[in-house]
């Protein structure tokens, strides 16, 4: 035989997937166009998307997929393409979701937008800019000098400016010629520094001067309010029929205060968004809020994080929660819930099929709770973006079944377990639930969590090869310096990937003797024989 022709047949045969052709991006297009085009679960939600606006979508997907996969494809130039192939598909798929959840555009009408066709085109006055100060009667008259007159601002905000009682006065007429055209005000952090009995007066001025306008967003955050605050600003509050934002957050809220906000506000059936932060609501303050929650039917934004709240008032906040078969963010951490708080959230979970990000993070939960929420989560809430459960005292017993939830959660793109003590045994299971490079998660933090390079390995190795993944981080853990070094080496090709490093304790729990760390690694593996995930 011809040695050139001998050589030709055993040359290996090497298909290149990458660049896509033509005919193939056009047929995902029109496959997109009608995936987006037909009755779904997210039709029923968002609304059904024309083909005109289906396919101008499916188009620009597609050229966003492409241009990502290719520049993912030239950093390997010697590859076949199979990973920018996974890539485009991932990106197409995501996006895709993204204008599914979104819905069809709402065509802007002459008619119904007329905030936009004006003098100025001007719907949004702003005074925050710069460094927070107080201002006087002669600044205020100054800074409001836009607002006096013929005007469209439907916005405005007066927050960073510490109001004294002549600036309170000079904004008091200017803000009753133009609250029937408002729609969002802010006024967070705006009586800063002032002694009590004029920050109450400057609010009752306030409060006075936009009773009665139509607000769709209120931001009364920073203000330190307590109950009397609270109650200084009854006549807005008292007012407010159609609010869709309210923001309460650092102001002191206590049960009192609560049991006022749930008071005065005399209608939330529209509220979207409510949201509080660093107070001191306590339980019977949180049962309380539960009141409002119970009667906001259309919430999507729950926070009520850091505000002392125990285990009835997590229960109360829980069962509240069940009526809202439409949240989307729930962010309840660091608080002082425990294991009862959690059953008591677990049973509400399925009703919230459209959730996409839970903040669950420094609740006392414990292995029973950390157990009993994952098993919830796993059999609902399809679409979630964002678990995070770090400082709840888990440990590798609950692990089993957090993992079973990861693998079942395709749109997961940041998991936060750390501060826990999953230790290595834990660490394997979570990487095993991220073999195969299913799902989108691109961010995983289990730093502080006792892993030492065994658990570390495996978790590096399950994540570099991740498309579109951005960080990994398993700081202030277990890990030798040698470990590190491996890490690091894993890593070589995407340095940007791994987190710091530097507050590893070499010195912790790491095994130095090869031979005692693959004996180690044999065992865990034995353990996780079985394991369905």
């Amino acid at each position: 035989m011809d040695p050139t022709a001998q050589a030709y047949q055993h040359r290996p045969l090497s298909i290149k997937l990458w660049p896509l052709s033509q005919s193939t991006r056009l047929k995902l297009v029109e496959r997109m166009t009608k995936n987006l085009t037909n009755p779904s679960i997210f039709s029923k939600k968002y609304g059904l998307l024309s083909k005109e606006e289906a396919e101008e979508d499916a188009k620009q997907i597609e050229d966003i997929a492409f241009a990502t996969a290719n520049q993912h494809f030239e950093k390997e130039p010697d590859g076949d393409g199979s990973s920018s192939v996974q890539m485009y598909a991932r990106e197409s798929s995501k996006l895709m979701l993204e204008v599914l959840k979104r819905g069809p555009r709402v065509k802007e009408d002459e008619e119904l937008v007329p905030e936009k066709a004006s003098a100025t085109g001007k719907t949004f006055f702003d005074i925050s800019g710069g460094p927070r100060a107080f201002i006087d009667g002669e600044e205020a008259a100054e800074l409001l000098k836009p607002l006096m007159g013929p005007n469209t601002y439907t916005k405005i905000c007066f927050s960073n400016r510490s109001f004294g009682l002549d600036a309170a006065h000079v904004a008091e007429p200017i803000l009753k010629s133009i609250k029937d055209q408002l729609k969002e005000v802010d006024l967070s952090d705006f009586i800063a520094g002032r002694p009590e009995a004029e920050a109450l007066e400057v609010i009752t001025i306030f409060s006075s001067a936009l009773e009665g306008c139509d607000l769709r967003f209120l931001n009364l955050s920073n203000n330190a309010l307590g109950e009397k605050g609270v109650r200084a600003f009854r006549s807005l509050l008292k007012s407010q029929n159609n609010l869709e934002e309210l923001y309460l957050m650092n102001d002191g809220i206590s049960e009192e205060a609560a049991k006022a906000i749930s008071e005065l506000i005399p209608s939330t059936e529209k509220l979207r968004v409510l949201r509080f932060h660093n107070n001191m609501t306590g339980d019977e303050g949180a049962i309380a809020i539960s009141e409002i929650v119970k009667r906001s039917l259309a919430l999507e934004d729950f926070q009520c994080s850091s505000t002392r709240v125990g285990s009835d008032g997590g229960i109360a906040l829980a069962e509240a929660l069940g009526a809202c078969a439409h949240l989307k963010t729930l962010d309840l951490r660091d608080n002082m819930f425990g294991v009862e708080a959690g059953v008591a959230l677990s049973k509400v979970i399925p009703a919230f099929s459209d959730l996409t990000e839970i903040y669950l993070s420094y609740l006392n939960l414990e292995d029973d709770g950390a157990e009993i929420l994952a098993n919830a989560l796993k059999e609902s809430a399809p679409l979630l973006e964002i678990l995070d459960m770090s400082g709840n005292d888990i440990t590798a017993k609950a692990v089993p079944s957090l993992a079973a939830c990861i693998s079942s959660k395709q749109f997961l793109m940041k998991l936060n377990l750390s501060e826990n003590e999953l230790k290595d045994e834990g660490a394997i299971l979570i990487s095993k639930a991220l073999e195969g490079g299913h799902g989108q998660l691109n961010e995983l933090d289990l730093s502080t969590n006792l892993i030492t390079w065994s658990g570390a390995r495996l978790l590096a190795e399950a994540v570099v090869q991740r498309p579109g993944f951005k960080s990994l981080n398993i700081n202030f853990n277990f890990i030798s310096d040698e470990g590190i070094d491996e890490l690091k080496n894993i890593f070589k090709n995407s340095p940007d990937m791994l987190g710091p490093l530097e507050d590893n304790d070499p010195e912790g729990e790491d095994f130095d003797d090869e031979a005692e760390e693959d004996a180690d690694h044999d065992e865990l593996e034995s353990k996780l024989t079985g394991l369905q995930i």
